[in-house]
């Protein structure tokens, strides 16, 4: 019987994958209308996605297929989807994330902050945090985890000394989460006895080891998943978001884009950030912050070891080539011209030089993110300079552009575009087919409930969501429904799609839940207990951080005090200045 059982869970996938299909099919059978055929779909993409039978993106050309067959789409509708312009400026987004990788760009930055922040062991994590979260914001979460974890437990090798010193009682100098020097004293009385006070000092020292390395491997992971909420580039719920309101509500004059954005999250991603350094000193260094701080040591006590790694790290690097100096002004150009196209506040250069017949301006943050992405193929990484051909021994010929298409290929994560692009289709489908009003209609007792409260129970839904199934899945799924929701109440759709987009990367407490949770919990000295011990709370005070953003700054920056003009559906129609709002209409 066992034996069956494992046969059986060994062919889970193919079982889901033949079974489900048919499982489902009362729905559109008993109900032959549009609505439960999209629901259909929806359904079983969604329990597709959840759980894995099928590869992400695989599942995410699923509607390629039912749509068209279905009568909900014409095959050229729901094609149309996949390449919008929120998956152009994820692979723009992405191809300049990868050159600053390629070079290693971003180690250099990393190193160079973490020389400035010092090895104190509060300061330690916060600069772990403060480099992981910056750099997350603008590449990727994984690949920022997977560089930034080994340079941490370089760093931790050296604070905890050699094992000669572990076995020998003897102190590391630039290991300050020691005990008090009457402690010390009595550790050192006499090193050829192991007397049981040494033997129970040198337990708690090693346990004091442990969580520390233990704080340190999770500030990784969730500075990653907390910094990528920053800009609209930095995670992929972020782009789903934009993608879902520009499709949902085609007339909304890009109400979403860099720049606002990032005065709404940034904020958020940085109050975060600090509590959640808080909460992780509390739990694994303690509150003795006199000590966490190494305050009354003497400098080079602190530096002596753990620095010595990171200026040999550093040091590896050697000056800044060509070819880095290139990228980060270029980089720099970029940021610049994504903050400046449309501002908002004022007249941006994508207003005054490509604005259309309503001034509004026809360049877009993907177009931005080409045109210096193909910048990188075109400069030489190295001016001037020439190199052996490899082919043609003997001859020279001109260095590699700073982007090659071999090294994108090895690099871009194509099957993130085919799963955003099935997304996209989802929120279409559920627009024409009738499926969104018709859900919009079944929650408006939900206009009862007051708006703080309607987003801080959907937030917590989302948070909870997030931890079982993909970020970006999740948000696919979600946000449809909140706008058809938001519209039926007469509420501001971003007043909760936003808030549940954040929500969507607050994967704190399992190492299946993000990638960089995975990468950390694979290097050891974690169990799971420790991961969700620590996330449970950081997922309260993240949500907790998103309520208050969405309930202050939220509203000036994105007008959340009235229902928009663009929001209005053929079935409901609502007061432009929304009763339902949060804050008084004058």
């Amino acid at each position: 019987m066992a034996t069956c059982w494992q046969g059986l869970w060994a062919y889970r996938s193919y079982l889901i994958v033949f079974f489900l299909p048919i499982f489902l099919l009362p729905l559109p059978i008993l109900v032959p209308e549009k609505e439960a055929y999209c629901a259909y779909a929806i359904i079983l993409i969604a329990l597709f996605w959840c759980t894995e039978a099928l590869p992400l993106a695989i599942t995410a050309l699923l509607p390629v297929i039912l749509f068209p067959l279905m009568g909900i789409m014409d095959a050229s509708e729901v094609c149309i989807e996949y390449l919008k312009d929120t998956n152009i400026l994820f692979i723009g987004g992405l191809l300049v994330a990868i050159s600053v990788e390629h070079w290693n760009l971003h180690k250099r930055i990393a190193l160079r902050v973490l020389l400035i922040i010092g090895v104190r062991p509060a300061m330690l994590i916060l600069g772990f945090m403060l480099v992981t979260a910056f750099l997350s914001m603008w590449i990727s979460n994984t690949a920022t985890t997977a560089m930034m974890v080994p340079i941490a437990h370089a760093v931790l090798e050296q604070l905890h000394g050699t094992k000669k010193d572990i076995e020998e009682g003897n102190d590391n100098p630039a290991f300050e989460l020691q005990e008090s020097s009457t402690q010390k004293e009595e550790t050192k009385l006499d090193k050829g006895q192991d007397t049981p006070a040494s033997s129970e000092l040198r337990a708690q020292k090693n346990q004091e080891q442990i969580r520390f390395t233990q704080g340190m491997s999770l500030c990784v992971c969730y500075s990653a998943s907390i910094g990528g909420i920053a800009t609209l580039t930095g995670t992929t719920p972020n782009l789903v978001l934009q993608g879902q309101v520009d499709s949902l509500f085609p007339e909304n004059s890009k109400v979403v884009n860099f720049a606002s954005w990032f005065g709404f999250a940034f904020p958020t991603m940085v109050i975060l950030l600090l509590l959640a350094w808080l909460w992780l000193q509390v739990l694994f260094l303690g509150f003795n912050f006199r000590k966490n701080f190494g305050i009354g040591e003497q400098e080079q006590e602190r530096k002596h070891a753990a620095l010595k790694v990171i200026q040999t790290q550093h040091k590896l690097l050697g000056p800044m080539i060509f070819a880095e100096k290139v990228i980060t002004v270029l980089f720099v150009i970029l940021v610049i011209l994504w903050f400046t196209r449309e501002p908002g506040f004022f007249r941006g250069w994508g207003n005054l030089a490509f604005a259309n017949e309503d001034g509004q301006s026809m360049a877009s943050d993907g177009t931005v993110a080409i045109f210096i992405s193909i910048i990188l193929f075109i400069i030489p990484s190295e001016f001037p300079g020439l190199i052996q051909d490899p082919e043609k021994p003997g001859r020279l010929k001109a260095p590699p552009a700073l982007l090659t298409w071999k090294t994108v290929h090895e690099k871009m994560p194509w099957n993130i575009v085919l799963l955003l692009g099935g997304g996209f289709a989802l929120a279409k489908a559920s627009e024409k087919s009738g499926l969104s009003d018709w859900l919009g209609e079944k929650l408006t007792p939900l206009q009862h409930v007051p708006p703080p409260a309607t987003a801080f129970i959907l937030c917590l839904l989302v948070a909870a969501f997030t931890e079982c199934t993909s970020n970006v899945a999740t948000t696919t799924l979600f946000l449809p429904i909140l706008a058809s929701m938001a519209q039926a109440i007469c509420l501001h759709p971003l007043y909760v799609m936003l808030p549940c987009t954040l929500s969507a990367s607050l994967a704190f407490m399992l190492p299946v839940a993000t990638p960089p949770n995975a990468i950390v919990f694979s290097f050891g000295g974690l169990k799971v207990s420790d991961m969700a011990r620590a996330g449970f709370l950081l997922n309260i005070i993240g949500v907790l951080v998103i309520t208050l953003a969405i309930n202050s700054w939220g509203f000036p920056i994105f007008s959340l005090d009235t229902f928009p003009s663009w929001a209005q559906s053929n079935t409901t129609q609502c007061p432009l200045s929304s009763p339902n709002s949060t804050v008084p209409s004058p």
